[in-house]
């Protein structure tokens, strides 16, 4: 009895785990409680996005490892991920000019694999927030027997150029607005753009590229629809970057799949308002909990449909 309550005060062990990769090793966080029930990846979203959820570009939230400590405390197993170029994985990054989605998607295969490898388990599922979630998405094209099933969090359910022509819309300038919509309409069609206007080269930028033209076509609601494992979809409803109609189109393209809508919870999954201050704050708040239901919500659709 007494070695069970020291177990249960220990909690779950969190260790290093390195993934063969080229050029250069990937690197995680596995948190493994004893004995878990499942296992899990927490797939980050875009830009320099580390396994925590935080960011040098002001983020500090530490959103997934909340996540992992929250599944963690429900017997489920996870794997957070510094994606290929980011923070201990940084070395394993191509140039920008040689980025492509798809190394992001075979990258969430293989971490798959490695995490049920380690938990003993037939597959993970794949649980994506905001870019992760789609790639997520595309990582089960086709079917992939070490993945369990798809949580899919704060993610787009319309393709990139839909949701970027609403926020250049909104964002720029009147005169800027038909050549932003014209490089867009070109990267659309597969074509690099040669000299983007000045104003918008930090979209545009050459080296950048290639790898929006391997991300524009993707139409997240269209994967999910060819998917047939269990999918669960979560969505805040002050979520500043992603909107409930985009959760919306997802369930739309797959009516199995579990949707749940977080009432006043933002972007990276904290109680917040909808006013756009107070709601960023919340951005750079590491002691700030993630929102009550939400790894709790997570971490029963999990156990109610892992059938390993």
């Amino acid at each position: 009895m007494f070695s069970l309550a020291l177990a249960l005060l220990a909690g779950p062990v969190s260790s290093e785990v390195t993934l063969p990769a080229q050029p250069a090793p990937l690197h995680g966080t596995l948190s493994a409680p004893d004995s878990p029930a499942a296992v899990a990846v927490i797939l980050p979203g875009s830009g320099p996005t580390d396994r925590d959820g935080n960011s040098p570009m002001g983020v500090s939230a530490s959103t997934y490892r909340l996540l992992a400590e929250g599944l963690a405390a429900q017997g489920i197993a996870t794997v957070r991920i510094d994606k290929r170029g980011i923070a201990a994985s940084a070395a394993a990054g191509p140039a920008e000019a040689d980025l492509r989605f798809d190394a992001y998607v075979a990258d969430a295969r293989a971490w798959a694999a490695e995490a049920a490898r380690r938990a003993d388990k037939p597959c993970a599922w794949l649980i994506g927030h905001s870019e992760g979630a789609l790639v997520a998405l595309k990582a089960v094209e086709g079917g992939d027997d070490k993945v369990c099933g798809l949580v899919l969090l704060s993610g787009a359910g319309r393709p990139a150029g839909v949701v970027l022509r609403e926020q250049l819309e909104k964002g720029l300038p009147e005169p800027l607005k038909a050549p932003a919509f014209a490089a867009l309409a070109e990267l659309e069609a597969g074509r690099t753009v040669a000299d983007p206007p000045p104003a918008l080269a930090a979209l545009f930028r050459p080296s950048v590229q290639p790898y929006l033209i391997s991300w524009l076509p993707l139409d997240p609601a269209a994967l999910l629809a060819a998917y047939d494992g269990p999918v669960f979809i979560g969505q805040g409803t002050t979520d500043l970057q992603v909107g409930i109609a985009d959760a919306q189109a997802l369930a739309a393209a797959d009516p199995r799949a579990t949707l749940k809508l977080w009432d006043g919870v933002n972007h990276i999954l904290k109680t917040a308002p909808a006013a756009r201050a107070a709601n960023l704050a919340t951005y750079a708040d590491p002691a700030l909990p993630l929102a009550p239901g939400v790894a709790e919500d997570v971490g029963a659709f999990i156990r109610a449909n892992d059938e390993h």
